[in-house]
C-alpha cells in the first residue's frame, strides 16, 4: 500500500507567471478558507501517520469543496464539434431541483463558497435557471455562469441576482459568423453570434457589476474529436478580439483546445497539429500579439496558463503529476450522473466519487467523506493525469509538500477574502 502523503521525488519545475484567477494557493489561503485547508492537512497527516503505525486512517472531516462546477443539465442546443463532454450531452439522466438545493444548503453549511454553472450541457436550458441563480446568491454564494450565450433572455433575468465577483463567461470561439456556425452547429438557425452579441450591451444595461467575458478555444488542424477533425480557428483570434471589444464583453479568454484521451482525460496534444508544432505555435502567437494590442483599462486579453506555456514550450512541464491530487476534496464537480473529482475526468468512471445526490443529507455527505478518502488513495493522478496540463499542478505540490511536513501549517495568509473561484 503507498504511503499517503509522502512527497514523491521531482524535478524542480519553474513555477509559470501565473494571473490572479489561477493563483489557487492564495484562494486556499483566504481567511474564511484557510481553517478548512488547515483540517484537510491535519487530516492527511494523520493518515500517513495511522499507515506508518499500521493502523486504521483517521475518518474524513466534515469537508465540503471550497468551489464546485455544478452542471444543472445535460440538455444542450449546440452540437459544437469540439465539444469535450459529447458523449453526456442530451441524455436523460437530470438532478431534481428539490435535491439539489438540499445539497446547495449543505455544502454551503460545511464551507462552499463559490458555484460554477457550467458542464455537460448549456445551464440556460434548465428550466429553473433564473430562480437557481437567485437561490445560490441568497445563500451567500459567488457564482459564475459559463454558456453558449444561446439564451441571452435568460441570461438578462439571472444577471438581476449577481453582484461583484461573478462573471458569465460564452463560449463562442469564432469572429465571423460562418466559423461559429461550422463550429457549434446550433439547432436554431436563428442562432447567430451576432445576436449573441448584441444581449451583451442589455446584459450590462441591467447590471454592470458581474463581469462578461468572450470565451475563445484555439483549435489547431489536425486536432479531432472521435476521429473527426475539427475546425481550426486560428487566424480568426484578432477577428474574436475585435469584435469582444467592440460588443462591450469585459475581456476575451483565450486557451488552446483539449482532447480526450482513450483513458478518459482531458488533455492538450498539440503533436497532432498539422503542421510543425513551432508553426502552429508561432500562427497563435502572431495573432494574440494582435489580439492584445486591443487591450487598454476596460478590456482585457486573457492567455490561459497552459497556452502560455504551449507557446514558451514548456506545457510538459505541468504534466509531472503527484501520486495524490488534493484539489479533489476542494474542488469537485457535481452533475446529473454523479459527482466527478475534476473537469478533466467528468463524465469518467474512474473520476466517480460518488451518487449525485453524495451531498443531498448528512448521511450520504459522511458515506462521500468515505468515498473521497478512498479515490484520493486509488486515483494515482502521476498515472491518470500524467498527460494533463494541469492549472493545479503547483497547488497539489505546495499540499503535497504541507503534508509530508512536520511543522504547524499556518496557511492563512491575512488578507482579505475575495475570489472563492477554483
Amino acid at each position: 500500500m503507498r504511503r499517503v502523503g509522502v512527497a514523491t521525488p521531482r524535478a524542480p519545475v519553474a513555477a509559470p507567471m501565473t494571473h490572479s484567477i489561477h493563483d489557487f494557493k492564495a484562494k486556499l489561503r483566504q481567511p474564511s478558507v484557510a481553517p478548512a485547508l488547515e483540517g484537510y492537512v491535519k487530516w492527511r497527516r494523520g493518515v500517513r501517520a495511522a499507515r506508518e503505525r499500521g493502523e486504521a486512517p483517521p475518518p474524513a472531516p466534515e469537508l465540503a469543496p471550497v468551489s464546485i462546477n455544478l452542471d444543472l443539465t445535460t440538455a444542450c442546443n449546440f452540437r459544437c464539434t469540439h465539444c469535450i463532454d459529447w458523449d453526456i450531452l442530451n441524455t436523460k439522466h437530470r438532478l431534481a431541483e428539490a435535491d439539489l438545493r438540499d445539497s446547495i444548503t449543505l455544502l454551503r453549511e460545511r464551507g462552499l463558497r463559490s458555484v460554477i454553472l457550467i458542464g455537460g450541457g448549456e445551464p440556460t436550458l434548465y428550466p429553473g435557471f433564473v430562480d437557481f441563480v437567485g437561490f445560490l446568491k441568497e445563500a451567500g454564494l459567488m457564482v459564475a455562469v459559463v454558456t453558449n450565450g444561446s439564451r441571452g433572455d435568460r441570461l438578462h433575468e439571472a444577471i438581476a441576482f449577481l453582484e461583484e465577483g461573478d462573471w458569465i463567461r460564452m463560449s463562442l470561439d469564432a469572429g465571423s459568423n460562418e466559423l461559429f456556425q461550422a463550429m457549434h452547429l446550433p439547432t436554431s438557425a436563428a442562432v447567430t453570434l451576432d445576436g449573441i452579441c448584441d444581449w451583451v450591451p442589455k446584459l450590462k444595461a441591467k447590471n454592470p457589476k458581474p463581469r462578461l467575458g468572450f470565451s475563445y478555444i484555439i483549435i489547431w488542424g489536425g486536432a479531432s474529436r472521435e476521429g473527426e477533425v475539427l475546425h481550426e480557428n486560428i487566424d480568426e483570434i484578432e477577428l474574436a478580439t475585435e469584435r469582444a471589444k467592440r460588443s462591450g464583453f469585459d475581456y476575451i479568454a483565450l486557451k488552446p483546445v483539449l482532447e480526450r484521451q482513450e483513458n478518459g482525460a482531458e488533455v492538450m496534444d498539440p503533436d497532432k497539429s498539422r503542421a510543425a508544432v513551432s508553426d502552429t505555435v508561432a500562427r497563435i502567437r502572431r495573432q494574440v500579439d494582435a489580439a492584445k494590442v486591443h487591450a487598454d483599462a476596460s478590456f482585457e486579453v486573457y492567455e490561459s496558463t497552459n497556452l502560455r506555456m504551449l507557446e514558451e514550450g514548456t506545457w510538459r512541464d505541468l504534466t509531472h503529476q503527484p501520486q495524490t491530487c488534493h484539489m479533489q476534496a476542494l474542488r469537485q464537480v457535481l452533475t446529473p450522473t454523479g459527482l466527478y473529482n475534476c473537469p478533466a475526468h467528468r463524465g469518467v468512471d474512474k473520476g466517480l466519487i460518488a451518487a449525485k445526490d453524495a451531498y443531498q443529507d448528512a448521511e450520504r455527505a459522511e458515506g462521500t467523506g468515505v468515498a473521497l478518502a478512498a479515490i484520493l488513495d486509488r486515483f494515482d493522478a502521476s498515472v491518470e493525469c500524467k498527460a494533463v496540463t494541469c492549472l493545479y499542478h503547483s497547488t497539489n505540490w505546495w499540499l503535497e509538500e504541507l503534508i509530508a511536513s512536520d511543522e504547524e501549517p499556518q496557511l492563512a495568509s491575512g488578507t482579505r477574502d475575495g475570489d472563492f473561484f477554483l
